[in-house]
């Protein structure tokens, strides 16, 4: 799985001082059976028009469209909800336990598994959202609502009865609410995203471990970018080669680790922390 040097170099950064930090993506979600939303499953029907993800996640789409944009992500809810944590995520929860103040888990996925897993909410910065929330769309309020229980669980293609329509409106302001999640056409904010303090985390991060991601959006690289610089180490999982795996190779002993992040997580974060 990894050389003996490499767990030498695992076990001394996570004895030492300096934060670690965990990276993931959409890899160790799709280990439990959430599909990524970029491949035929993610296509969604607007009249006669198919769209991407690319185009249904915007807020220019929301803007023409707020009730087909709306159902789409009530699908997505939907399979987020009926997928369970793996083995990846429980091991990642360990590995919290394990380091306490020293750990940082920094997310783009919008799922909460991690959090069901048992991570910690103060711990956790889910960088991208999570679609089990929404806010105001206006921002009369800045604070997150619980999605309502009830529209979880509906078919892909159940339009929007009025009564849903009555519960996605803000309650403060009376108008539409949006998933609370950030939009290809949006920017990183600190309010709702983290994105200062995940840079912040990145200059104190020692050993960053990636899984999962494909190097596909800003804020993550910049924050491998950030720790490669300052001469920290990166570990990348991943089922295939990917600009993270290059950072890794090139970072202070670190490696590129080709397996499912169920499959080596587990044996990973035990053998490194006995």
């Amino acid at each position: 799985m990894i050389s003996g040097e490499q767990e030498k170099q695992l076990r001394s950064l996570l004895s030492e001082a300096g934060l670690v930090t965990v990276l993931t993506g959409a890899g160790i979600s799709a280990e439990s059976g959430i599909p990524t939303f970029r491949g035929p499953e993610g296509y969604w029907t607007v009249g006669s028009q198919v769209y991407h993800p690319q185009e249904m996640a915007t807020f220019r789409m929301f803007s023409h469209h707020p009730d087909d944009v709306w159902q789409w992500y009530l699908h997505r809810a939907t399979v987020c909800g009926q997928a369970a944590p793996n083995d990846g995520h429980r091991a990642l929860v360990d590995l919290e336990k394990y380091l306490e103040a020293r750990f940082l888990l920094i997310t783009q996925n919008v799922d909460s598994l991690h959090l069901r897993a048992g991570n910690s909410p103060g711990r956790t910065y889910e960088i991208h959202g999570n679609v089990f929330f929404m806010r105001c769309a206006a921002e009369c309020r800045t604070d997150l609502l619980p999605l309502p229980p009830d529209l979880v669980g509906r078919d892909r293609h159940q339009p929007l009865t009025a009564r849903e329509t009555v519960l996605l409106t803000c309650p403060a302001c009376g108008g539409r609410t949006r998933p609370h999640v950030l939009w290809f056409d949006e920017s990183y904010n600190e309010h709702h995203f983290r994105f200062q303090s995940a840079l912040q985390a990145a200059q104190a991060t020692r050993l960053l471990i990636v899984v999962g991601t494909s190097g596909a959006t800003n804020l993550p690289n910049q924050v491998a970018w950030t720790v490669l610089r300052n001469g920290g180490t990166i570990f990348d999982i991943n089922i295939e080669d990917n600009p993270f795996a290059e950072m890794a190779r090139k970072s202070n002993g670190g490696a590129f680790l080709r397996f499912p992040s169920s499959r080596i997580l587990p044996e990973l974060i035990k053998r490194i922390s006995m």
